[in-house]
């Protein structure tokens, strides 16, 4: 099954040194989930090869422009495009009010339902879920209200052994029962253990996504165990009192959250525009978290 992120911007408040702002694209089993949209993420979307109209659900961790200048256009293109299918946005809820006005004064009626899911900036809420997983949000501390999100793969249930199953003759209306670790007793009453019939299923994957926020150590528990975290890197920590002024978080700040919250990967991102080399926050991420790497744009983490 496939679960891996495609980072499609990782500068923060403006775009420079051909870094976009923040914007990622989650596929998780061939459905898409867009995580933040700033300017330019249409673009990014077409240069990695990915259709818009294939975006299913957009989150929105905050309303500060480099997280979301970049939707108006997005859904206007799809607009434009012939899209008719809903598409579900998890965003503040005053995000509605500033689409509403753009369409308003711009005339435009879109072709296809937006179905609003409102985060609450005060307290984690589970904003999302089918059969294959669950999104789950807890809050961050920024200058304004601010929302991370984890996703999360649901306990997947056992995988047949087709051979075995095709040599016991096994009926169809068995194998439901197979894969939720039941044996299988035959016409002649001999008892076939779940073990032969069945392997175990892949162990489920989760990520979690850290936009703007101070480091707080308060968020600590939901992130806890994630496979891959990205978390926001704006400054390195010669620039602390800078990244505590403008509630950010330093590259070293986040290796200890990854080390403490007990993540398998640490993506760090959201750089500052005052470094053209990145190189040095992932050096300084690494003196902590060894297992750490730049979100750099085009590039997808396969998420293990």
């Amino acid at each position: 099954m496939r679960f891996e992120v495609t980072i499609l911007g990782s500068s923060s408040a403006t775009p420079i040194f051909n870094r976009n702002p923040s914007a990622q694209l989650l596929n998780i089993n061939e459905r898409y989930f867009l995580i933040d949209c700033g300017e330019g993420t249409q673009q990014q979307l077409l240069r990695n090869g990915f259709k818009a109209q294939r975006i299913e659900h957009i989150f929105i961790s905050h309303l500060h422009g480099d997280h979301y200048l970049g939707l108006v256009g997005l859904l206007s293109s799809l607009h434009l495009n012939g899209r008719t299918k809903p598409l579900y946005l998890y965003v503040p809820a005053e995000l509605k009010e500033i689409l509403d006005i753009q369409f308003k004064y711009s005339q435009t009626e879109l072709r296809y339902p937006l179905v609003y899911v409102f985060t609450n900036p005060a307290k984690p809420e589970r904003i999302f879920e089918n059969q294959d997983i669950v999104v789950d949000t807890f809050v961050l501390e920024h200058r304004i209200p601010c929302t991370g999100f984890r996703f999360s793969q649901k306990k997947r249930l056992r995988k047949i052994v087709k051979e075995k199953v095709e040599e016991l003759d096994i009926p169809v209306n068995v194998i439901p029962l197979l894969k939720k670790g039941f044996d299988y007793t035959d016409a002649m009453g001999r008892v076939h253990p779940n073990a032969e019939l069945t392997t175990d299923p892949d162990l489920p994957k989760s990520y979690a996504y850290c936009s703007d926020t101070i480091c707080n150590w308060k968020y600590l528990e939901q992130i806890k165990g994630v496979d891959t975290l990205y978390h926001e890197a704006t400054f390195m920590h010669d620039m602390l009192e800078r990244a505590q002024e403008t509630f950010h978080t330093t590259a070293l700040e986040a290796a200890e959250i990854a080390l403490k919250a007990g993540v398998k990967q640490l993506i760090l991102g959201h750089f500052s525009a005052r470094y053209r080399e990145l190189e040095p926050l992932l050096e300084e991420a690494k003196t902590v978290f060894p297992n750490s790497r730049l979100a750099i744009e085009g590039q997808t983490v396969v998420i293990e």
